[in-house]
């Protein structure tokens, strides 16, 4: 994973020139049961734009569970899908979206992507089935991976250099903030929705600590358990 950057709960490839996140799950807040709003326009949009201005991809793609409703489209949706666009656009960015199990409704917004193959023929899809196709590498959401590290719940990244169909995996944290986590430590593949996940033994943690901007990598699950 040399030739990836971290950041924020997504991924930048280099030689793609594409920065990678999935699992905004918009119309989260609006479908709480909350009585005051969560911040989930505000919070996307300027994490959004702050990843825009540090990588300024060519290519944006979010990689499915775009939003969050399967029965209907809140207006507050509308407007934070609008917002992403516009930033997008701004940043000079291609946004290419791939369709989550829960974007049942995202095609009412924009063209969608079953998977999306990048220029460096790593292939991102969501995680929920299996796609069509070989490649290098993959990159999918789905299962919202978080480690406890010292009692502490952190959101993290799981890579496997061949661990689908022999090709490199990386399984990316939900870009959400109002999604807990799946806690990986002791769980194993079978714990797993994605199909694209048969074991987490080889699968290699990586958390970000964005106060610092330090990015940590740690052994493969198989070892690291010991450790935890």
């Amino acid at each position: 994973m040399a030739d990836v950057e971290f950041a924020d709960r997504a991924a930048y490839l280099p030689s793609a020139d594409a920065l990678v996140l999935a699992d905004l799950h918009i119309g989260r807040d609006a479908t709480s049961n909350v009585s005051l709003p969560l911040g989930e326009r505000r919070d996307l949009t300027a994490r959004f734009e702050s990843l825009l201005d540090r990588f300024s991809p060519t290519e944006l793609i979010l990689a499915g569970d775009v939003l969050h409703a399967f029965d209907r489209l809140p207006e507050e949706v509308h407007d934070t899908f609008a917002d992403i666009q516009a930033l997008a656009a701004d940043a000079g960015a291609t946004l290419v979206v791939v369709r989550g199990n829960h974007d049942t409704r995202l095609d009412e917004l924009t063209d969608t992507h079953a998977a999306y193959r990048l220029a460096d023929d790593t292939l991102v899809c969501h995680g929920h089935e299996e796609p069509k196709g070989n490649a290098p590498r993959y990159v999918i959401g789905h299962d919202h991976p978080a480690i406890e590290i010292e009692g502490k719940r952190r959101p993290c990244y799981l890579h496997g250099p061949s661990a689908y169909r022999n090709s490199e995996l990386l399984v990316l944290p939900a870009f959400t903030c109002l999604a807990s986590g799946m806690v990986v430590n002791d769980l194993r593949g079978s714990g797993f929705q994605s199909p694209l996940v048969t074991s987490t033994d080889p699968l290699c943690p990586i958390v970000r600590d964005e106060e610092a901007d330090e990015t940590y990598r740690f052994p493969p699950l198989a070892e690291f358990r010991a450790l935890l």
